[in-house]
C-alpha cells in the first residue's frame, strides 16, 4: 500500500525530469547552431548537421530506456515529446512565415513515434526477463 502512495509522484517527478531533460539536450545539441551554411555553388544548409541530430538522440535514449525499464512508460513518452516540442516551438517561433507549426509538429510527432517504440522494447525486454 505504501509503494502504491508514491507511485503518483515518481511518475510525476520521471515527467518533469525528462521534459526538462530533453529541452537541455536540445540546447546542448542545437541551440548553438543557428546559421545556414553556404556552399561555393551557391546551395545552402544547415542549420543542424545530421551529427547533432544523431547527438540529442543518442543523449535521450538513455534516459528514455531507464525510466521505461522503471515503468515510467508515461512519463518516458510524454515528458520527452513534451520537452522536445517547447524546445523546438521557442527555437524556431522566430520564423515570420508561420511554417515553423508544421516543423514543430513533426517533431511532435516523430518524438511521440520514437519514444513509444522504444519503451515498447524496453518493455518487452523487461518482460522476458
Amino acid at each position: 500500500m505504501r509503494t502504491a502512495l508514491w507511485k503518483p509522484v515518481s511518475e510525476t517527478a520521471a515527467l518533469v525530469a525528462l521534459a526538462a531533460l530533453a529541452v537541455g539536450a536540445w540546447a546542448g545539441w542545437m541551440g548553438w547552431d543557428q546559421r545556414r551554411d553556404a556552399h561555393p555553388d551557391g546551395t545552402t544548409t544547415g542549420p543542424y548537421g545530421a551529427w547533432q541530430i544523431a547527438g540529442l538522440v543518442l543523449t535521450l535514449l538513455v534516459p528514455v530506456c531507464w525510466a521505461a525499464w522503471r515503468r515510467h512508460v508515461v512519463a518516458a513518452v510524454a515528458g520527452t515529446t513534451a520537452g522536445l516540442t517547447a524546445a523546438a516551438f521557442y527555437d524556431w517561433s522566430d520564423d515570420s512565415s508561420g511554417l515553423f507549426v508544421i516543423g514543430v509538429g513533426l517533431v511532435m510527432l516523430g518524438c511521440l513515434a520514437a519514444t513509444g517504440v522504444v519503451c515498447a522494447v524496453v518493455a518487452s525486454v523487461r518482460r522476458s526477463r
